[in-house]
């Protein structure tokens, strides 16, 4: 039995993309074993998964070189045909090589890619040549061919038990937060939108429990009286699973516009500073993307985005109509 290992210990919607690889390889080895590498806190993302076998946790926040090189030891033990490193940072760079896989692969942008037995360009500009998903594949390219999975997440029958009395009448989810600043579509702004939306659609807000203050403060100021905050209620897969059924998913650039990809659920991205050209955009067949619409000189001002304008101004976000969100919900 042919045994892969995928790495991906970046943020949740960096391990929801990186599904894709798992698919393809599902594709095209049946019978493989196919495991994942994760930092701790993500591994509830493949909780139940169908094909997915171990998942291999690396706590980075305690003991971090500890972690790593014990962690190292017992990947070693588990003889790994293949390891497909998909982030490009020494640590990760340092397991590959570790790990005595027969078939080492990775970016070469990693600095211990030398080591690696097949390495492909990570090619990331404003030109938007390839989708994320598309520079991942590369990495297996020569043993999957030209197809391109898109990334998947398989919410539980009890996943979607618990948010069943959620969609009960029409409804829309929210996902206001960011951990980037100024990748967050502002707060009035949101609440000028949820005002528009029809009374007789639910409004559910979500967001991990670190959201609960900008999402109770969203409510607190919108009318909407079925506007209701989830944040900190749901899990990511119960999450995903009321994001399914919803009339439109409305998003930063950020995991839930990965997790409205991963069900093929419809999805509106809001993009402030950052491009859909980076290659992160949503791969759901009903999908929409919202920004500015003229060019800014300061726009794309970063990959990732900063804790605040670096021009003081925001008007990649500021600019940015909500009338246009409220069009698209009326063009469902």
């Amino acid at each position: 039995m042919h045994k892969f290992l995928i790495i991906q210990t970046a943020f949740i919607g960096d391990v929801v993309l990186a599904t894709a690889v798992a698919e393809d390889l599902k594709l095209h080895f049946p019978e493989a074993r196919i495991d994942m590498l994760l930092r701790k806190g993500n591994e509830l993302l493949l909780s139940d998964h169908p094909f997915i076998g171990k998942v291999w946790i690396w706590n980075k926040k305690k003991n971090k070189l500890r972690n790593l090189f014990k962690l190292a030891k017992e990947i070693r033990r588990e003889e790994y045909d293949d390891v497909i490193n998909l982030q490009r940072f020494f640590s990760s760079g340092l397991l590959t090589v570790l790990s005595g896989a027969k078939t080492k692969r990775g970016f070469n942008k990693n600095p211990l890619s030398a080591f690696f037995d097949i390495k492909r360009d990570h090619i990331m500009t404003k030109d938007g040549l390839l989708h994320e998903t598309e520079r991942n594949k590369q990495l297996i390219d020569d043993i999957v061919g030209s197809s391109i999975a898109r990334p998947r997440l398989y919410p539980s029958e009890i996943d979607y038990e618990k948010v069943k009395h959620l969609k009960q009448n029409p409804y829309i989810c929210c996902a206001p937060a960011s951990v980037w600043h100024t990748k967050q579509y502002p707060k009035s702004h949101w609440i000028s939108f949820i005002n528009a939306v029809p009374a007789e659609i639910d409004v559910y807000l979500l967001g991990g429990p670190g959201d609960q203050k900008l999402c109770q403060e969203i409510i607190s100021g919108s009318a909407h009286l079925k506007a209701r905050d989830l944040s900190g209620s749901l899990s990511f897969l119960e999450s995903a699973a009321l994001m399914k059924g919803a009339l439109m998913n409305y998003v930063n650039d950020s995991a839930p516009m990965h997790f409205a990809s991963a069900v093929n659920a419809p999805v509106t991205a809001i993009y402030c500073s950052t491009v859909t050209n980076f290659g992160f955009g949503p791969l759901s067949d009903k999908k929409h993307v919202v920004e500015i619409d003229y060019d800014l000189y300061c726009r794309p001002c970063g990959l990732h985005g900063y804790k605040s304008c670096p021009q003081k101004h925001f008007k990649c976000a500021h600019d940015i109509p909500h009338n246009r969100l409220i069009e698209i919900l009326n063009e469902r």
